[in-house]
């Protein structure tokens, strides 16, 4: 069984990564700074339109992950929002000003999201030692770690998504993401690997234009989302 998660910046995304076969979506907003956290609005209307598990994005902020007493309010706030709009989990993470996971800062969101679940997002990716990283989210409770393997995509990381899988096989799972198209997507096939994280998005034609402001943005693609399944399901299922 293999899990292809899309990561949705609007309802029409969220709808369209379900109708090609995605079974769960991450939810934020502002996907070109690294995601933000969405709206309530975004929220309750992809949680109507949709059905398959909804995980949150809780960032407060664009930058850094190093977080304020403020900031870790607010992530408190955010995350009892998406539990009263429905999410299944939240995707988030924290670091210190050494780029290290903050153990004791990420066991208190845990416990904030029970009973949703916890992804720890690719802040890990910028941790200075994967592995022992790997250990320290082990210990905040996290369901998963999403990870291009240190490297600018999970295609250019796998050597390295490998062996976390490896060493942590039966006590986190281990999710490639960045980079992941219907072509990439075969050379991550992994034993112990499951979940795979991608965009699968298309730019739309703005319907209007302006000479101050980019209109130009982009949806999750239906058929792209559909290409990326068949082909996890030509490994998964020969």
């Amino acid at each position: 069984m293999f899990t292809i998660e899309i990561v949705a910046t609007s309802v029409q995304s969220a709808i369209n990564a379900q109708t090609g076969g995605a079974r769960r979506v991450e939810l934020c907003s502002a996907l070109g700074t690294a995601g933000i956290t969405p709206s309530s609005g975004l929220i309750q209307l992809v949680r109507q339109y949709t059905t398959i598990p909804v995980y949150v994005l809780i960032r407060p902020r664009e930058g850094d992950f190093c977080y304020s007493r403020v900031e870790l309010e607010t992530i408190r706030r955010d995350i009892e929002n998406a539990k009263v709009m429905g999410a299944d989990g939240i995707v988030t993470g924290v670091l210190d000003e050494n780029n290290e996971v903050e153990v004791k800062k990420m066991r208190d969101v845990v416990q904030w999201a029970l009973p949703m679940k916890t992804v720890f997002h690719r802040a890990f990716d910028i941790t200075p030692d994967l592995f022992e990283s790997a250990e320290a989210v082990i210990e905040t409770g996290c369901e998963r770690i999403l990870t291009s393997g240190g490297a600018a995509s999970g295609p250019d990381g796998i050597e390295v998504i490998r062996q976390l899988a490896a060493k942590t096989q039966g006590r986190i799972s281990i999710m490639p993401g960045g980079g992941i198209t219907s072509e990439t997507i075969g050379n991550l096939f992994t034993h112990g690997i499951s979940d795979y994280h991608l965009s699968a998005r298309k730019p739309v034609a703005p319907k209007n234009t302006a000479t101050l402001f980019d209109m130009h943005y982009a949806e999750t693609d239906t058929e792209t989302v559909r290409a990326v399944v068949r082909q996890a399901k030509s490994f998964f299922m020969p």
